[in-house]
């Protein structure tokens, strides 16, 4: 008899225990999978505003060039700015321009003269803005200070907050699903003592007896995958307006959920359903691993 007809025959024989363990790998599998999709929008949300200037420097009308440039020069000597961006009188009014393009009166209403300079500032980590801007308030011919510390650290704050919680949660069911499936094998096994036994006399491969229990353990977390799958792939689904009109201005995630027809959105949904079925499959085959070693330890 076949592995897989010896796997049939025992999650028929018992079907509560199989839906037991199913259901507690459909609950682990749907949490890791929501937790890994929210990490990662995360990442790229947190990505993407650490991009953006976070300290904007406007400069009074007095201020020379060689005042600015030598901000600049302090600025990059601290070694903690990714990026500075000169923004002139002339390429303010051109942004201003761009923005208010569709409200003539405004156009009408603003030159260059009365638009100030500004430098734009990114640091490397968010966690050094607070060294930089005493370094800008300190300088000569600055008017203005925007400094979006606040915004990067309450995304810093809810990032870490689904990384710890997301993470201690789906950490304990992946224990939790392991025992389980641990307790269920091992019920199993204890359950056909004598049939192993008799394969143990006949010269079985302790491989041969191990593969339908293992086998078991995978097809469960194949089985919960399945459906977690079907949960996560309807959610995302149902909100897929939300999450376009929330998130569609990151590029990495716009990319994406613009074009829900392309090679990467493809390639995107085989691999995270791939990595889940392929998670739920060793999770099941590693708490029937431990069940049969135990046992088989403990054989005279």
């Amino acid at each position: 008899m076949s592995s897989m007809s010896t796997v049939w025959k025992h999650m028929r024989r018992s079907p509560y225990q199989a839906m037991a363990a199913i259901l507690t790998m459909l609950l682990t599998l749907l949490l890791v999978g929501l937790f890994f999709l929210a990490s990662a929008a995360s990442y790229f949300i947190l990505q993407y505003f650490e991009g953006k200037p976070q300290i904007t420097v406007y400069f009074q009308d007095k201020t020379t060039q060689d005042l600015i440039g030598k901000l600049q020069n302090d600025l990059t000597a601290t070694g903690k700015t990714a990026s500075i961006t000169y923004v002139s009188k002339d390429d303010a009014l051109a942004i201003y321009r761009e923005q208010n393009k569709n409200d003539p009166l405004l156009l009408e209403m603003v030159t260059a003269d009365i638009l100030p300079a500004s430098l734009e500032v990114s640091a490397t980590d968010p966690n050094y803005l607070a060294d930089l801007e005493p370094v800008i308030k300190n300088a000569e011919g600055v008017e203005e200070v925007v400094y979006q510390r606040d915004v990067v650290e309450t995304l810093i704050a809810w990032t870490n907050a689904i990384r710890w919680v997301g993470g201690s949660l789906a950490g304990l069911l992946v224990v939790d699903s392991i025992l389980i499936v641990m307790t269920i094998i091992g019920m199993k096994i204890a359950l056909k003592k004598q049939e192993v036994e008799i394969l143990n006399l006949v010269g079985a491969s302790p491989w041969y007896i191990r593969a339908p229990f293992l086998l078991e353990g995978g097809l469960y977390g194949l089985f919960g995958a399945f459906v977690a799958s079907l949960i996560i792939g309807g959610l995302t689904l149902w909100l897929y307006p939300f999450l376009l009109a929330f998130l569609g201005v990151i590029p990495a995630i716009g990319t994406v959920l613009g074009a829900p027809t392309s090679t990467p959105f493809l390639l995107g949904v085989f691999a995270f359903f791939g990595g889940l079925s392929a998670t739920g499959f060793l999770l099941g085959s590693i708490g029937s691993l431990v069940a049969v070693g135990r046992y088989l330890s403990s054989r005279p």
